[in-house]
């Protein structure tokens, strides 16, 4: 009897199975307590401020910063810009700039980012800018000095249409753009001497010309960057044909241009090997000829860094340029640089000299897909030269 007793509590103190029904009212209780324990994350005092600074840099503002210069050269930029949408995807933006020596933009552009079921994009842009003091040095390399610098000045009103196709979505890229503008050009301002007292229409092609072009392009092109505003890898391999035509009938030109541009990751993005090479080629059309501020040009920000912009000018021209960039975190890169290049009237001349060169170091703040400030110092056999621009070298 003792035993059976024993055995009785025994068994009435082993747990009882639960039922289904029970199983299930303990997860969910214990679901429902964790609930109450969340909290969403909280970036720190540093994530945010990066937060902040990206999303001004992505665009994600009506208002918003707009450093792109009337034309190279013109000096540190100020500007601001305000875009609202006029439909789900697409925008209208009104945007302005002006420098410290005077360089002004003002302009309006409609973008439609999604046409053709999402392959391609529309944008309509018309304004104006005025450039008060870009240099001309000559015609030429080695028959030109830094010292024979002149000035001339033009404004420009101008409207025009772009639109871009991914027949496959990625990859291949086909662009075509027509523009209608008016140059008028006239002597400089600044501290050196303004071009009409160094030439004359006679010793210099287009000199107090005001032409009125409608300049159309077309582009092909395998294109596997993120975005051509900031990438860390992928490439750019294009050839875009322009033609210039002349209401008037003296100016009148074609520009070929082939482009390649290479970025090369290393150790996942820690670094990355940037190249880019580039050729002009101008032909006058039938008994016209190309004006000196329509030539190919190196010097400048976007080309040869260490020297002047617009620094050399002929009808033909080649570019060469290396990068090594270090990344330093979300928004600031770090990059040194290379760059080679030459002009000449004729094409067999390109490299049957040295080229110009020169060296140097900078840093780019970019967001996932622009670059809008890049602060660079250059150096080549004519001295430093310190770059500001809101948009990447190529």
């Amino acid at each position: 009897m003792a035993a059976l007793a024993f055995a009785g509590a025994a068994a009435a103190q082993e747990p009882q199975p639960a039922t289904a029904g029970g199983r299930a009212a303990l997860v969910e209780q214990a679901q429902a307590e964790k609930s109450t324990a969340l909290r969403p994350y909280e970036p720190d005092r540093v994530e945010d401020i990066l937060n902040r600074i990206e999303k001004t840099l992505t665009g994600n503002l009506h208002l918003h910063p707009f450093f792109d210069s009337a034309y190279a050269g013109g000096g540190f930029t100020l500007g601001a810009g305000y875009i609202r949408h006029v439909s789900a995807y697409n925008t209208i933006d009104l945007r302005g700039s002006i420098t410290f020596s005077g360089y002004k933009r003002i302009e309006a552009a409609f973008t439609a980012p999604r046409l053709f079921d999402r392959r391609g994009s529309m944008t309509l842009i018309g304004g104006w800018r005025e450039a008060t003091a870009v240099g001309f040095y000559g015609v030429g390399n080695e028959n030109t000095s830094q010292d024979d610098r002149t000035n001339y000045a033009f404004d420009q009103p101008y409207g025009g249409a772009g639109v871009e196709f991914w027949p496959a979505r990625k990859l291949l890229l086909l662009r075509g753009g027509l523009e209608l503008s008016k140059w008028n050009t006239g002597p400089g301002s600044g501290s050196a001497p303004p071009i009409d007292e160094a030439f004359t229409p006679a010793t210099l092609p287009g000199l107090g010309a005001a032409p009125t072009y409608l300049h159309s392009q077309a582009t092909i092109a395998l294109d596997s960057r993120p975005s051509p505003g900031y990438a860390r890898h992928g490439g750019y391999y294009g050839v875009t044909y322009n033609d210039f035509h002349d209401a008037d009938g003296g100016f009148g030109f074609r520009l070929m241009e082939y482009e390649a541009i290479q970025h090369v990751p290393v150790l996942k993005e820690t670094w990355v090997l940037s190249l880019h090479a580039r050729a002009q080629l101008a032909d006058a059309a039938d008994t016209q000829v190309v004006p000196y501020f329509m030539m190919p040009a190196l010097g400048g920000g976007s080309s040869l860094r260490g020297f002047a912009s617009w620094r050399f000018r002929d009808l033909n021209s080649v570019l060469l340029q290396a990068e090594w960039r270090v990344i330093g975190s979300r928004i600031v890169d770090m990059a040194f640089f290379y760059d080679a290049g030459r002009v000449a009237s004729r094409r067999e001349d390109l490299f049957d000299a040295p080229l110009k060169s020169d060296y140097g170091v900078g840093f780019r703040l970019h967001g996932r897909n622009a670059t809008p400030l890049r602060v660079e110092i250059a150096h080549g056999n004519e001295g430093f030269s310190l770059v500001f621009s809101a948009k990447p070298p190529f």
